[in-house]
């Protein structure tokens, strides 16, 4: 087992491996920008070491900066978490000629995923179900036109080297597509640096639920249940569930068995997700394959017991999965909410700054991975994901009564968070029906906002009440104890005036 590993990352996710990293003996090394110094991962972490400024191609995504610190910091392995360098083939590579393990899969497997026409073509030749379109890049306009005129509109636009929505353009009629090939483009070669785009048929409301699943390095393969990742904000997921409202036992089973099939043809190691679309029919069909830790794994470990992080580090170190698929089961429902420093206001516009106030969520079946606390200053350099707010219950209703809860106990002060969109989503009639497709919260943003009588809805109206209610009880303590001071209420017969005897005794005793 590794005696000491680096996290090449920040935020919630690098608090995440750091925790899991300590509960395993393992110490944990962290690496920081000029703004992450006073970071939550710089403060957990047993070293931490500076990488360079705020911008990440700086610090984050400067692969020889990282190896340099894990050099001298005498780590083991990495862990690359999600984002940055988590997909980088050429960072894997690195690692192995550094000499240092890195937590993930090979650089050949992360190839023949990384981009998805080859990933379409390699799962064409393993006979997995995929959106039919083109499995190699666009090479003209022309091209686009007969292809888009064979499969029918709508018609999707997606960038070979994508993610994260970049790159994509959803085309409904032959006289948009021109300009929308042009974008995906421009898109894609500013986002990867790689303007390579493929078309393939748009799914009408189609769900986006994705697989699990584990590799180790001795050739057993196992899926652990899907994840429904629906609601979706400009091709980005908002909220993700375990398990899928919609998928009983039999596809959930066929839908593993493909999963399965898809990781072994990529000679696949470690944990990675398998990605599809699933049509009115429940027709699922392959869409990507991410080879890395999902943001939302916490559903999966909460509703299979299993530890993610855990794992991922004991497959790396060379040791067999410990149980096999028949010993997967999944038990009750969890919900996750990405809690984000933006303004639900003005358009989703992140919003930096420092955090005045903190009032976190606790108590049966939540769980809270966070990368923020009080008086911490959110940058504005990166994405501006603070932590994941997770229910779990013994079935849907009980999740989401508990997630609603947690809700309307968690309050961010001096910054904007989009906590109240969540409260809205809850209690919407389709979303409590399970009633989901990727358009869901599109449809759900452009309805009429609520008038703002609910303080639950009314981010305005929760700080109010939150300030209101800290003037109260500091005003409240003075007073008490002035009046102890002057004697007044000492008589504990006076109830009219002095309230609750017990109250009143107890105060008195405090102020002593």
């Amino acid at each position: 087992m590794f005696k000491k590993i680096l996290i090449a990352n920040r935020g919630e996710i690098a608090v995440r491996v750091i925790r899991a990293c300590h509960e395993m003996g393992i110490a944990a090394v962290a690496v920081y920008s000029d703004v992450d110094r006073a970071s939550l991962h710089v403060r957990k972490a047993d070293e931490a070491y500076p990488i360079g400024a705020a911008a990440a191609s700086e610090s984050y995504l400067n692969i020889q900066k990282i190896l340099d610190v894990a050099a001298r910091s005498r780590a083991d392995a990495i862990h690359p978490g999600y984002g940055f360098l988590s997909e980088n083939a050429k960072f894997a590579r690195a690692c192995v000629d550094a000499g240092v393990k890195f937590i993930g899969p090979t650089a050949a497997a992360m190839d023949a995923m990384g981009s998805k026409t080859q990933a379409r073509q390699a799962m064409e030749r393993a006979g997995v179900p995929i959106v039919p379109g083109t499995s190699r890049g666009l090479e003209s306009f022309e091209q686009a036109e007969q292809v888009a005129a064979r499969i029918g509109y709508p018609v999707m636009l997606k960038a070979a080297a994508g993610g994260g929505g970049k790159g994509m353009r959803l085309v409904h009629a032959p006289e948009e597509l021109k300009s929308a090939l042009e974008g995906a483009r421009s898109e894609a070669e500013r986002s990867f640096g790689d303007s390579e785009v493929y078309i393939e048929k748009a799914i009408v409301n189609p769900r986006h639920i994705e697989m699990q699943v584990l590799a180790d390095e001795h050739g057993n393969t196992v899926y652990l249940g899907e994840r429904e990742c629906s609601l979706q904000r400009r091709h980005q997921k908002v909220v993700e569930e375990a398990p899928s409202p919609i998928v009983d036992a039999d596809m959930r089973c066929r839908m593993g068995e493909v999963a399965v099939r898809v990781a072994q043809a990529a000679g696949y190691t470690n944990a990675g997700t398998v990605e599809f679309l699933v049509d009115q029919q429940k027709n699922f069909y392959f869409l990507e394959m991410n080879t890395r830790l999902q943001v939302e794994h916490p559903v999966t470990e909460l509703v299979t017991g299993l530890d993610l992080v855990h794992l991922q580090i004991r497959i790396a170190a060379g040791e067999l999965l410990p149980f096999t698929q028949d010993d997967v089961k999944i038990r009750g429902h969890a919900i996750e909410c990405r809690i984000y420093a933006e303004d639900p206001d003005n358009n989703y516009f992140p919003s930096p700054g420092k955090i005045t106030l903190l009032l976190a969520p606790s108590g049966p079946g939540i769980r809270r991975d966070s990368g923020m606390y009080e008086g911490w200053t959110v940058p504005m350099d990166y994405d501006p994901l603070l932590a994941k707010l997770i229910g779990y219950g013994s079935d849907r209703d009980q999740a989401i009564g508990r997630l609603t809860r947690a809700l309307n106990e968690y309050f961010v002060g001096g910054i904007k968070t989009n906590i109240s969109l969540f409260r809205r989503i809850l209690r919407d009639p389709d979303f409590r029906a399970a009633k989901l497709d990727t358009g869901f919260l599109d449809r759900m943003l452009k309805q009429k906002e609520d008038s703002g009588t609910d303080s639950h809805a009314n981010p305005r109206a929760v700080e109010v009440a939150v300030i209101a209610a800290g003037m109260f009880a500091v005003l409240g303590s003075a007073a008490a104890g002035a009046g102890e001071r002057a004697g007044v209420n000492r008589n504990v017969g006076n109830t009219a005036k002095a309230g609750s005897n017990w109250k009143g005794m107890g105060r008195s005793e405090a102020m002593r």
